[in-house]
């Protein structure tokens, strides 16, 4: 068993079970940016994003959620990697990421009940039926094309020339509806949470048998909220760490300093799952690491890396320069979209920013 304890810097390689080693403790995160174009392929806008944090220093790069099935689109201006006609874009990403020196995965969703109905022109797909969104229960024959959809894209990200993948799991989309224990399926799919943890594991089996033995595999979950307790997101969590599926998980926590919010108890979100036996597999966490120390604190907690979402928005180079600087803090916010623009920051993940996110775009 293998249990990453006492590391000091965020400077450390970090090695995984397959494939090469990070340069460093630093992922970008999977950032909704909107900036593909209208069919999924790869605009200039979202390939300079993405190169300049590769620049600026992280260890891994990782996409947006890219859908993996037309019916999984969930909003305009995703990236796709659903159909060979993505791939010359995803392909020239992967080359340009390599020259970097950064490793690079792309992040596989499907929206599931929280996908674009508009954009999909077909009825929404879930685990169970949803008068509310008019979403229809996946068949079990639907839920096993659902996995032969994440796997087929894993393997198209290797055919471009990507490190790797990570499975979308958490934040209420299609997989970590099925871990929801609040809606009843009669199959194989439905009821304990082994069978709700059926299709994950399915994709993660599937991907595994389909790709190359140096290909990298990680996971991102919720560890709460969406229907999951606390409880049942420290289970999940405990048996993918055992599975040796996955070369990396990444809890996805909101704020690594937050409390549980729904369940009593002493201590940090956190500290529920970085005892957790690790196996093999690395863990990450995210969540408002806004500074150096932030991230140093994160390490101390157990965690084996960590990935940046709003740091690397406002500085393509955080990685850089956290590792240089232990008092290293982002610019304060609101920021200028000329700042923004300098960080390589296009026009349409601006406007996204400045619509959707509190205080960040002045």
């Amino acid at each position: 068993m293998w249990q990453c304890r006492g590391v000091t810097s965020t400077s450390d390689p970090l090695q995984l079970p397959h494939g090469p080693a990070w340069a460093n403790r630093f992922a970008l995160a999977p950032l909704t940016n909107t900036q593909s174009n209208a069919d999924g392929t790869l605009s200039d806008d979202e390939h300079d994003w993405l190169v300049a944090r590769g620049r600026g220093g992280f260890g891994l790069v990782m996409t947006c959620a890219a859908y993996v099935d037309p019916a999984g689109q969930a909003w305009q201006g995703q990236l796709g990697i659903a159909s060979d006609e993505h791939l010359p874009g995803l392909t020239r990403l992967a080359d340009s990421l390599r020259a970097t020196g950064a490793r690079s995965a792309v992040q596989l969703h499907h929206g599931g009940r929280r996908a674009d109905s508009d954009l999909t022109g077909r009825p929404l797909q879930a685990p169970w039926d949803d008068p509310k969104t008019g979403a229809v229960a996946l068949s079990t024959s639907g839920v096993k094309a659902m996995v032969d959809s994440f796997v087929g894209a894993a393997v198209r990200a290797e055919t471009a020339g990507f490190d790797g993948v990570q499975v979308h799991g958490a934040h209420g989309y299609l997989i970590g509806q099925f871990l929801d224990p609040r809606h009843e399926r009669t199959d194989c799919y439905g009821g304990s949470l082994e069978n709700r943890m059926r299709p994950m594991t399915e994709v993660l089996h599937g991907i595994r048998a389909a790709t190359g033995p140096d290909f990298q595999v990680g996971l991102r979950l919720s560890p709460e909220g969406f229907g999951v307790t606390v409880a049942e997101g420290v289970e999940t969590t405990r048996q993918v760490l055992a599975s040796e599926l996955l070369d990396h998980l990444d809890l996805s926590l909101w704020d690594v300093f937050m409390k549980p919010r729904r369940e009593a108890g002493e201590g940090l979100l956190i500290d529920h799952f970085t005892d957790l036996p690790r196996h093999s597999t690395r863990l990450g966490v995210a969540g408002l690491v806004q500074s150096a120390a932030d991230a140093a604190w994160c390490l101390d907690k157990g965690a084996d890396l960590v990935t940046i979402g709003t740091g690397a928005i406002l500085h393509h180079d955080f990685a850089t320069r956290a590792i240089a600087d232990p008092d290293f803090r982002v610019r304060q916010r609101p920021v200028s979209r000329d700042i923004l623009r300098a960080e390589h920051v296009g026009p349409a993940f601006i406007d996204y920013l400045a619509a959707g996110w509190d205080d960040l775009v002045a």
